[in-house]
């Protein structure tokens, strides 16, 4: 598996962090070429939510199923929550995890093991490299839209 690990300071209040970050269909506004859509049959936050990113353009797409299996709001000013990606194309999970900052704001990193199905091991590093690029990109436009 290719492991990802972004951190971003966020000038934001750690609720206000997570609240957006846990908000699955508002990453469409920040994941490059995707839209998030709930499932409508289960709950739409909490363990057990599911959802799904799809990807591409026009006709070519795929689809990354995704499960809430943990969950722990902000109580004391951190969060935390897992997802498993539980699709045929992309296997593995995410760790989102909301503290507060030294100095003020929140910290926010999102930590990601996975693997495109059918890549090799091999192309780790390469998965891994893009991956950071990708979430760097996505926490940054999050930040924007907090801060905004």
């Amino acid at each position: 598996m290719a492991l990802v690990h972004v951190t971003r300071r966020i000038d934001a209040d750690p609720q206000r962090v997570w609240q957006l970050v846990t908000d699955w269909p508002a990453q469409s506004r920040w994941i490059p070429l995707t839209r998030v859509f709930i499932d409508p049959d289960g709950p739409s936050a909490g363990v057990g939510t599911r959802f799904t990113g799809r990807t591409g353009l026009g006709p070519l797409f795929f689809d990354d199923l995704m499960e809430v299996t943990e969950w722990q709001p902000p109580a004391d000013g951190a969060g935390r929550c897992r997802v498993v990606h539980r699709g045929r194309w992309v296997r593995g999970w995410a760790e989102i995890t909301v503290v507060p900052a030294a100095g003020g704001g929140a910290q926010l990193t999102w930590l990601e093991d996975i693997r495109p199905r059918w890549t090799p091991r091999l192309a780790d590093p390469v998965v891994a490299g893009v991956g950071r690029v990708l979430f760097d990109g996505t926490l940054a436009k999050l930040a924007g839209e907090l801060s905004g």
